[in-house]
């Protein structure tokens, strides 16, 4: 069977399989560490333990999320060696510095701050553990800001010349950076971690207020849920304009893209928006289609009768996988309109005051029911990017039949294997160990004001020991219990 597999489509798949699970715990960690910076902010604020519980719950999950994020993306980048040597090469000039700005300007950032941030709670002032949560909050933010640049370059290039050897070679950084298709880009992905991290934290918030196991977590739930429903109040609409605007400059940029998003074969005026179709690439034509007449025109060109360009424009072999274009959008805009339904039902019934109530039974279910529902418009999202893309690398310039190593198809097949079983393990792992914290609930937080800064537990006898001292008892002994006068005690344990 793998003989008779292609060996790019192999890499393709393996690629795919990685970059989905990397994708997932990234935009989680950008979520959550903003979520984490006002939950600190609040609790400084306002003093109430509430905000403490909930911020040193949420951060071991942080801890974990972002810990599987790195681990998935060094095998990612390391596909750039094995599976795509031949990209890596003909684009290293202009993805390498951006990659190494990323880590120079973010990773090192999120990394210097990130063991203050987890085990800092009680060894410094609560200014400086603050700082370091905004801190690690930035860094993530920078971060995907040097990852977003370098995958929308790969969509939309510029500033760059074809050598006579076929490499490119950068001749304006600035263009290269903000390319016609980053800012948009940026701004979708940032407000998608956004919203997926809200509606994971409320749904476990609305899940708290509704369980009854969870009864000494209803205060918690309602944190959670209170901040997730003014994400999805105010950033979900405008999510959905947010994206129109990024379905402007794709049509600008990548025609063919959004025609395989609507299924669009032939040139259209007032094209009709197709609510179900199975796309035929190989007879270019739709089968079984429901649509509604203008729709999509008046989407894609503002107008009724602006025409949109069909993807027969282009030869067959340049034209990405329909069907997968076209699904996965329809999957992440519903999903998209879901969350703002949940808004508009949060809006209700905050006005109603019945947010919180345990009679608002449904409210809480929806809730609930949307908690994973943003990481599946996520990577739908993320197949119509880079599915639409294809057949290219670089779009335009570097073909993605071009860009693989000269690898054989068993060899593809073998690494394959070896990374869905260790990924099954180590992630199904990671995900058990969240799910068991979120289980767990948040816990009670004892004021700091009776604990010392530091819990010394050697005793006199050790302390003997230790330093060769066997006359102890004709000296004064030390409190090593008691925090030395000039230890800042306004720090937490």
């Amino acid at each position: 069977m793998v003989d008779q597999m292609d060996a790019l489509l192999l890499a393709r798949i393996q690629f795919a399989f990685v970059v989905s699970f990397h994708i997932v715990f990234p935009a989680f960690s950008i979520g959550l560490a903003s979520f984490l910076t006002v939950l600190e902010f609040r609790w400084l604020k306002t003093g109430n333990p509430v905000f403490a519980e909930t911020y040193k719950h949420w951060v071991k999950i942080f801890a974990v999320v972002f810990g599987l994020g790195v681990v998935s993306g060094v095998v990612m980048s390391y596909q750039f060696g094995t599976n795509w040597a031949v990209f890596a090469d003909r684009a290293g000039n202009v993805l390498g510095p951006l990659l190494a700005y990323e880590v120079l300007t973010a990773f090192f950032l999120e990394a210097s701050f990130l063991g203050i941030m987890l085990f800092g709670w009680g060894r410094v002032s609560k200014r400086m553990h603050f700082a370091a949560t905004a801190i690690v909050a930035v860094g993530t933010l920078i971060s995907a800001t040097w990852i977003l640049s370098a995958n929308s370059f790969m969509q939309t290039p510029q500033g760059f010349m074809m050598g006579a050897d076929g490499l490119l070679y950068p001749t304006n950084w600035l263009e290269i950076i903000f390319n016609p298709s980053f800012p948009y880009r940026l701004a979708h992905m940032v407000t998608a971690a956004f919203l997926t991290t809200a509606f994971v934290v409320g749904g476990i918030g609305a899940y708290y207020l509704q369980s009854k196991k969870h009864t000494e977590h209803r205060k918690h739930g309602r944190v959670m849920l209170g901040m997730a429903m003014i994400m999805a109040i105010f950033v979900a609409p405008a999510q959905v304009l947010i994206g129109d605007e990024h379905g402007l400059n794709t049509l600008e940029h990548q025609p063919a893209k959004v025609a395989a998003m609507e299924g669009i074969w032939e040139d259209e005026r007032g094209a009709a928006l197709r609510l179900f179709a199975i796309p035929d690439q190989e007879n270019q034509t739709n089968k079984y289609e429901v649509k509604i007449p203008y729709v999509s025109g008046l989407i894609l060109t503002h107008s009724l009768d602006g025409e949109v360009k069909g993807l027969k424009n282009w030869e067959p072999e340049d034209q990405p996988p329909v069907i997968i274009v076209f699904w996965a959008f329809r999957v992440m805009v519903a999903i998209g309109m879901l969350m703002v339904l949940v808004g508009l039902f949060s809006l209700y019934k905050y006005f109603k005051k019945q947010q919180y109530d345990s009679d608002s039974v449904w409210f809480h279910r929806a809730w609930m029911m949307m908690t994973p529902l943003g990481f599946v418009a996520l990577l739908a999202g993320w197949f119509v990017t880079e599915t639409g893309r294809q057949p290219w690398t670089v779009y335009g310039v570097i073909r993605t039949a071009e860009s693989m190593s000269p690898l054989a198809a068993q060899q593809v097949a073998t690494t394959l294997i070896g990374f869905i079983v260790l990924y099954t393990l180590v992630f199904g792992a990671g995900s058990f160990y969240i799910l068991r914290l979120i289980a767990q609930g948040p816990k009670p937080y004892e004021d700091p004001a009776e604990d010392n800064f530091y819990q010394h537990t050697i005793t006199e006898g050790q302390g003997r020991t230790l330093t060769g001292d066997t006359h102890a008892s004709e000296k004064v002994v030390e409190d090593l219990d008691k925090p030395a006068d000039d230890i800042d005690e306004g720090g937490l344990r």
